[in-house]
């Protein structure tokens, strides 16, 4: 009887081993595909090719404008991290540490320096962990990269003075990893937080774009890319979370996202906000996509965030 039932589980032993070899595959390549970095920007969306013209305009600006480079970690060839450092044109205490998203650099995030420049701040613009010019073979979307702009805080206050005023701003994943850094003992020196169409948690943005892009189930794959990260970043998926880190931030913040976002869904916006007991702000751009809300109407954000600003600086 035991020779028969072995005999019967070799038809079944095949498709398993099959389909356990097949999540594999498709977890390492999804996992490659979405955390190893890559040495370019990849192309807009189609929504946002039209602002060209105006982007490389601000980014005409960012390379001509008077500037420095700072660094983290400057003789470690693999924790090394690279920011620009842009002075206001008036000597002030109040700074932005501006952080870009996935797959860009600190040159995509041109126009946001612009816009705090024009309002008088000093910018500090990071390339964050595996993008740009600074160090890391893979995307940390946010969780390792709020350890280094704690110590891009202190390098500013060390800078500055004790008497600076600083506010963190980001953009989809530099939103999230502002929203992420919020939940850290933060100095003094930190006034308000800004955070731009970030997602609610990296397990749960990886989980809604396995369903909206790839057709593919949450499980076995999520698990297995989390197991896969946590061999090469050191965590799971499930310890990075936006909503768990601001429910310890106790500074004012402004979330912003847009309505017809189809990338990091709206839903996540209410799930942060409700996440905080700080002083907060909501504010969804009706018609704008995925990190469209300031190319939508350059001048209602503007007033937006400087309106806020007013309140807490």
């Amino acid at each position: 009887m035991l020779m028969q039932k072995k005999s019967s589980l070799k038809p079944l032993l095949i498709p398993l081993t099959a389909i356990t070899a097949g999540s594999f595959w498709i977890s390492h390549k999804l996992f490659n595909v979405a955390f190893k970095r890559v040495n370019y920007v990849p192309e807009t969306s189609k929504e946002k090719q039209k602002y060209a013209d105006s982007y490389y305009e601000y980014v005409d600006w960012f390379h001509k404008v008077p500037s420095e480079t700072w660094y983290l970690n400057d003789r470690s060839s693999e924790n090394k991290v690279v920011a620009t450092y842009i002075p206001a044109a008036q000597s002030t205490t109040k700074t932005v540490i501006i952080s870009h998203g996935y797959k860009g650099n600190r040159e995509t995030m041109a126009n946001y320096a612009k816009m705090f420049h024009d309002m008088g701040f000093n910018a500090l613009v990071p390339d964050d962990r595996g993008h740009g010019e600074s160090s890391g073979d893979y995307i940390t979307f946010g969780w390792l990269d709020r350890l280094d702009y704690l110590k891009w805080i202190n390098r500013v206050i060390n800078y500055i003075g004790t008497d600076s005023q600083i506010v963190l701003f980001g953009v989809s994943m530099g939103g999230a990893t502002v929203e992420m850094v919020s939940g850290e003992s933060l100095p003094s020196q930190v006034k308000a937080l800004i955070a731009d169409c970030g997602y609610a948690s990296i397990r749960e943005e990886l989980i809604y774009l396995l369903k909206q892009q790839y057709r593919l189930p949450k499980y076995p794959v999520e698990p297995l890319v989390s197991e896969i990260n946590k061999r090469h970043s050191g965590f799971y998926l499930g310890s990075a979370s936006s909503v768990d880190q601001l429910a310890k931030n106790d500074r004012p913040i402004l979330f912003i996202h847009g309505g017809k976002d189809t990338y990091v869904p709206v839903k996540m916006a209410y799930e942060n906000y409700r996440a905080t007991k700080a002083p907060k702000q909501l504010w969804i751009v009706k018609n704008a996509t995925h990190a469209e809300s300031f190319w939508y109407d350059p001048e209602a954000y503007r007033r937006r965030v400087q309106g806020f600003l007013k309140t807490y600086l």
